[in-house]
């Protein structure tokens, strides 16, 4: 239903050595973001408005009741790896269906997970979405951020997913802005896809200075797959982020914690056996006047989310093509701390 993509539904300095853990994040002070593109969390039934026939029983991907149920509890599992995060975005949601099932696993009972999604015009169905530890923030605003390709940029036509924007509140009264981000693919080639990415960045950059304008102290983290690196144009240029371990650390301005990691040779997903930056926390206010600083940011990869082959360890996959593999996902997830100051 495209009216909900308009209203949405509402259920209900950064540490790069040693690297804070997925189990010392949080406390009553300070949370956790995490990020996870999960691969294709469909439910099984046919919605006649989106191409989702390939996730269904009768589907290419044979994808049944079972194997629905599997994913959903890989995900719940994941989201405990990462201690609960207080604030969790997630990429390719098909609906708020799967995000209920999901909220209401056995791994996640007791923890409080609200729910923020809109239906975005991806021709797939795949969305992004929102959950966040009710007990903990308040949901002020939502809405989402249109990503709208011209007839003289895409003559063909060409829908990709929307950008989830949520102001969040904290018991504290302290106010966070997030932004959720799937941006369009590199299929075709990452040069030759390159101006849709450029474009979703001139989206999300208007919208994050949207909110610097009201705010200029704003406290604004942005997560995503962006399919780019995170020296990529789209990201280093459309977008302005700078190297927290190398750049002054001033109101306003968005850090990328992605950047050092990009120069270790790290990354979230694996194409042909080289490692891909594509899942990154980006950020802006955390710094003295505010109060709050960054904690840490790292890409969660442990054994058990991993397979491993005569190359190395890669994400543990749900699918390759057709076949099922029965894994995690083809990326790994990302998490962010966020540090009360004076809480430590």
């Amino acid at each position: 239903m495209r009216w909900l993509r308009f209203f949405g539904i509402i259920l209900l300095f950064v540490v790069l050595v040693n690297p804070i853990t997925a189990q010392e994040g949080q406390d009553a002070a300070n949370f956790r973001v995490g990020f996870y593109n999960v691969e294709n969390l469909f439910d099984i039934e046919n919605d006649p408005l989106k191409e989702d026939d390939d996730f269904t029983p009768a589907g290419k991907q044979a994808w049944s009741a079972e194997r629905y149920a599997t994913k959903l509890d890989h995900v719940a599992e994941v989201m405990v790896g990462l201690d609960f995060p207080s604030v969790m975005g997630l990429a390719e949601i098909e609906n708020e269906v799967v995000l209920a099932a999901l909220v209401q696993q056995q791994r996640l009972q007791g923890h409080h997970y609200g729910i923020v999604h809109f239906e975005s015009p991806d021709t797939r169905g795949i969305d992004v979405a929102l959950l966040y530890d009710k007990v903990r923030f308040t949901v002020l605003a939502a809405h989402a951020v249109l990503v709208e390709f011209p007839t003289w940029l895409e003559p063909e036509g060409y829908t990709s997913r929307d950008i989830l924007y949520a102001r969040l509140q904290a018991p504290d009264g302290a106010v966070f802005h997030f932004f959720v981000n799937h941006w369009p693919s590199r299929r075709g080639g990452a040069e030759a896809s390159e101006h849709r990415r450029l474009w979703a960045a001139s989206h999300l950059r208007r919208a994050v200075d949207e909110v610097l304008l009201t705010d200029p102290l704003a406290k604004v983290i942005i997560m995503g797959d962006f399919n780019d690196e995170p020296n990529n144009r789209s990201l280093a240029n459309a977008l302005g982020t700078l190297n927290p371990a190398k750049a002054a650390h001033l109101p306003g301005l968005l850090y990328n914690p992605g950047l050092e990691i990009d120069t270790q040779k790290e990354g979230s997903y694996n194409y042909r056996n080289e490692w891909n930056m594509l899942d990154q926390v980006i950020y802006a206010g955390l710094e003295a006047p505010n109060h709050w600083r960054p904690g840490g940011f790292a890409i969660f990869k442990p054994a058990w989310l991993s397979y491993t082959s005569d190359r190395g360890p890669t994400p543990n996959r749900t699918y390759g093509g057709t076949k099922y593999y029965g894994g995690y996902s083809d990326h790994f997830p990302v998490y962010f701390d966020v540090v009360r100051i004076g809480s430590e």
